[in-house]
């Protein structure tokens, strides 16, 4: 937890960005029978009834010191999805970078072990050495603050039927968009100080 409290503390520096990642699942419903349209004093009306169209995964990135975020829409969340993902971010989104300092949770496919099941060693090497990973600790990944951007991404964007993967790609990116050009960030306060005062149970206790 420390670890990554004392990597929110550095100063921004832009051969070395920030940035978190976290993942979610979204399901894909179509409506049965067309909604009811709006009208004068009555909201739209919508049948109970829907239709399955199966899951989608969200990747989201989040530079909180460049307030920037990207959503990478997947059909599946597996390590093989999170090392394109990630080769993405080295390449394409941070190419100048000299490290990319990133937070994520702890899942058994997020480690430079999926870049070799994706990609030639020379390559996964290479992808590799762009990282300096930071974990979140088990049942912490409120620290993650990508996590938080999934929040607000699906209390203000996904919080409605979506019936299949490429309206879903288009809504991510309409609300993404918006939010960068917004220059919306998260100003993140808790810090090892306050850990140590208000998860002191956590710590280790030493007996004399």
């Amino acid at each position: 937890m420390e670890d990554v409290l004392e990597v929110y503390r550095r100063p921004f520096d832009p051969k070395r960005p920030l940035v978190c990642l976290d993942e979610a699942m979204k399901q894909l419903l179509a409506d049965s029978r067309p909604a009811l349209g709006l009208q004068p004093g009555r909201r739209q009306r919508q049948d109970y009834e829907y239709v399955r169209g199966g899951t989608a995964a969200l990747f989201m990135l989040f530079a909180p010191l460049l307030s920037w975020r990207h959503v990478e829409v997947t059909e599946q969340r597996r390590a093989l999805d999170w090392a394109y993902v990630v080769r993405d971010l080295v390449d394409l989104d941070f190419p100048d970078a000299d490290k990319i300092v990133l937070v994520m949770d702890n899942l058994n496919t997020h480690t430079p072990a999926a870049l070799y099941e994706a990609f030639a060693p020379e390559e996964a090497r290479r992808i590799a050495e762009k990282l300096e990973i930071h974990y979140t600790p088990k049942h912490g990944s409120w620290l993650n603050m990508a996590e938080i951007e999934l929040s607000v991404l699906a209390r203000q964007c996904l919080d409605r039927r979506i019936p299949d993967i490429d309206i879903l790609a288009e809504e991510t990116l309409a609300w993404e968009e918006a939010r960068n050009l917004a220059e919306v960030s998260v100003h993140w306060r808790f810090t090892t100080e306050d850990a140590r005062i208000k998860l002191h149970k956590l710590y280790p206790s030493i007996q004399a």
